[in-house]
């Protein structure tokens, strides 16, 4: 895409959006080309970036952040940012934002952009690592992966001296699964979720749906899926999106592990966020 007062070396690709059925999820795929960059701007929908491939120079809230695979962020509602690519190498990152993105041709913006040029140098001479783990840190993370549940599970060091951990960076495990959620209302998001799945050789959900829009960008492995009653086996790079009443099972029948990203959007309730299917199959016989 060429240079614009908005933005240099820019490309998105909309995965998930109203052509798919989609009411409150627009996920994405996002690329700058080296030397990249996409102008200060705040739009009235919330938005996570999950960093795919290469090296992200973010400006968030006034804050310069060097971000690489695996990291994250949320960007709330109204926030101020930027993204750039001082590399040589390409830049990808997958996005999930809402609620649904407004058309200018309505008359209404939901993105609002600062004039003026954008200083990608400046940015890359000031950008760092982030402090993960600091108290001051706000809106990014990184999360290396989930190991093997028998690994992830194992304790061997000390019960006094362990690293303090709570709910907020929990790990939850059942039934060959493994969740570790990225983005969530304790990482500062309020209108939607991001985290990544990882299935055990023979780890399954079964059938169900939920009151709200799953998106799952599948990284690695293969698995059999079942979606609206019907089969399919999904790889690394596949998309797969469950709008509300959905049904879908993931059932991992191969030899090897399985990840992928899951957005939902809006947030899950407290209560009743799955039905499952075989549970509310046996009032049917009236029984």
């Amino acid at each position: 895409m060429p240079a614009s007062a908005t933005s240099s070396g820019l490309a998105r690709q909309v995965l998930v959006g109203p052509l798919q059925g989609a009411v409150h999820t627009e996920l994405a795929v996002g690329s700058l080309a080296p030397g990249g960059w996409l102008n200060r701007h705040i739009h009235s929908f919330e938005e996570s970036l999950y960093v795919l491939d290469g090296e992200l120079l973010l400006e968030l809230d006034g804050h310069g952040h060097r971000l690489q695979r695996g990291d994250f962020t949320v960007m709330p509602i109204g926030v101020t940012h930027a993204l750039g690519n001082a590399r040589d190498a390409p830049l990808r990152w997958l996005s999930v934002n809402t609620p649904q993105r407004l058309s200018p041709d309505g008359g209404r913006k939901d993105t609002f952009f600062e004039t003026g040029p954008f200083d990608l140098a400046a940015l890359d001479a000031r950008a760092k690592r982030p402090a993960f783990g600091a108290p001051t840190l706000r809106w990014v993370g990184h999360y290396d992966g989930t190991p093997p549940q028998a690994e992830a599970l194992r304790v061997d060091d000390p019960a006094r001296g362990r690293r303090p951990a709570g709910m907020d960076i929990a790990l939850l495990v059942y039934s060959g699964i493994s969740v570790k959620m990225l983005v969530d209302r304790n990482f500062g998001a309020e209108l939607l979720t991001m985290f990544t799945v990882d299935y055990e050789v023979g780890g399954a959900a079964q059938a169900h749906d939920h009151p709200f829009e799953e998106t799952y960008f599948f990284l690695d492995g293969e698995i059999e899926a079942e979606l609206d009653g019907k089969a399919y086996r999904l790889r690394a790079g596949d998309v797969v999106f469950a709008g509300v009443g959905s049904v879908h099972g993931f059932y991992n029948t191969g030899t090897g592990r399985v990840r992928w990203i899951e957005t939902q959007a809006p947030q899950p309730p407290a209560r009743h966020a799955y039905r499952w299917a075989d549970t509310w199959r046996r009032f049917e016989s009236g029984g």
